[in-house]
């Protein structure tokens, strides 16, 4: 009977099988919050673009800690969030077997970007969706009115279907990314029913959906590695110098019987593109720039009350691999899964938070927008001009 010289904990997590490749592109929301009658009607979730990271420079507001009143400096993510549009209302009614959705209301408008997601490919097709559901009527109440009514007498869920605006953010990408979003608050569903019909074909910002020191939870699928071997992929002791046909291997991939290979063996495949859901993110600010009634547009967004610098959050020469921020902003605490460009999905925390951590007021002193491609030694072009001088086409 074999044994093992030193007793071990296993290489790896057995929560996350199967590791293969995500079949969505996008972090589907499998849980909303629980909802609370005694609030005023909200969304619970929100999507963006991850553009990059920088850091920044606080104050902590923990008494009695040691870092109490201390500056500290800490990575943050920055999402850039265009106004998602309301294009949908979806009811839900319960069954023994969960949520069943029993009708959906649509706007009578929808952009271009919005159809293209129900195209596989749009420039052969005929454009012709949702041509007629404008048109349907029955009798003197229209079709919409009668869904709506339908909703308020049977439903007990109420979600908008809302997309990006896409164009917005200057990607190659012109096909938008659609989700439910899920109403909570309000005593009755009439309530909800009505908040959801204010915001059916309107703009829905960043702001209005999340806060300032709040919780929440980010929902995407991670970087990609392609196929990768064992000791990358599950992090397994590699074998001695000397053994024979490599070493980044697994010795003993299981006895002779039963003759097959356990599931919880680890094994070479894919690593990465995974759909995984970070919960627990602090958000230290929500931002964007100024748009003047003449056009013209002023971004103050990263400066605070220590750095009265004017200047926006996108770094000189912009983001790497993503470029610059012309919208909304939210900054999160550390990092986010997935690559640059890819679409976040954020969601309210499920659970009531009751940690210092969780009720810190956060108070940004300083954010760092030097160059992330090159050393980084100045904040502004202007401050670059002022210590190098002028170039010798701007003579």
């Amino acid at each position: 009977m074999s044994h093992r010289k030193f007793e071990a904990p296993r290489h790896g997590s057995l929560g996350f099988l199967p590791r293969k490749r995500c079949r969505r592109h996008r972090g589907k929301v499998k849980a909303f919050p629980r909802d609370n009658k005694t609030v005023k009607p909200h969304l619970t979730a929100f999507m963006g673009y991850k553009a990059g990271m920088t850091h920044i420079v606080r104050s902590v507001d923990k008494v009695g800690s040691k870092l109490h009143k201390r500056e500290v400096v800490e990575a943050v993510t920055i999402i850039e969030c265009p106004p998602m549009v309301v294009v949908g209302i979806v009811g839900y009614v319960e069954t023994p077997r969960g949520l069943r959705a029993l009708t959906t209301v649509w706007g009578s408008f929808l952009a271009d970007s919005c159809k293209r997601r129900f195209y596989k490919n749009w420039y052969k097709s005929k454009q012709k969706a949702f041509t007629k559901y404008t048109d349907a009527k029955t009798g003197a109440i229209t079709r919409r009115e009668q869904d709506l009514q339908r909703m308020e007498k049977y439903c007990t869920v109420i979600r908008v279907i809302a997309h990006t605006q896409i164009e917005k953010i200057k990607m190659r990408q012109k096909k938008a990314h659609i989700m439910e979003i899920q109403v909570n608050g309000g005593e009755t569903i009439a309530e909800k029913i009505a908040y959801a019909k204010e915001l059916l074909e309107n703009e829905v910002t960043v702001g209005s959906v999340f806060s300032q020191n709040e919780m929440i939870d980010v929902i995407s699928i991670t970087k990609g590695h392609g196929f990768e071997g064992v000791t990358t992929r599950w992090g397994v002791t590699r074998l001695p110098r000397k053994t024979h046909k490599g070493l980044r291997k697994v010795a003993c991939i299981g006895a002779w019987h039963p003759a097959n290979v356990s599931y919880s063996v680890a094994r070479a495949g894919q690593n990465g593109y995974h759909h995984r859901t970070q919960i627990n993110k602090k958000v230290y600010r929500i931002a964007g720039p100024t748009k003047l009634e003449n056009g013209e547009i002023v971004d103050k967004s990263a400066s605070t009350e220590v750095d009265i610098t004017d200047k926006g959050i996108t770094p000189m020469g912009g983001f790497p691999h993503y470029g610059a921020v012309r919208e909304d902003w939210i900054m999160l605490k550390g990092s986010v899964v997935g690559c640059v460009k890819r679409v976040i999905t954020l969601r309210r925390s499920l659970i009531n938070h009751t940690s210092r951590t969780a009720l810190e007021q956060i108070n940004l002193k300083f954010i760092d927008t030097s160059s992330k491609f090159g050393h980084g030694r100045f904040q502004t072009f202007d401050e670059k001009l002022k210590v190098m001088g002028p170039r010798k086409n701007q003579q």
